[in-house]
């Protein structure tokens, strides 16, 4: 399943570094971001809890850019 999240990010440099942490993250089966759509499409591996797997994205994506946002 694919879901689409609104998210805050600066510059292109920054949306790869949370595309590259989101993809990393458990549950995860891909992720997508467009910087100048301020967007982060998220494929979920079968049978995720969606509310956690972006839980746990949104920490990563913390970790590598700690002033973006994800809007879930």
């Amino acid at each position: 399943m694919k879901k689409t999240y609104g998210i805050e990010v600066d510059c292109a440099a920054c949306a790869n570094k949370m595309e590259n942490a989101a993809r990393k993250t458990a549950g995860v089966k891909d992720c997508t971001v467009n910087f100048m759509m301020q967007r982060m499409i998220v494929e979920f591996q079968e049978g995720a809890d969606r509310t956690s797997v972006m839980n746990d994205v949104r920490k990563n994506c913390k970790r590598v850019e700690s002033d973006c946002e994800i809007f879930i």
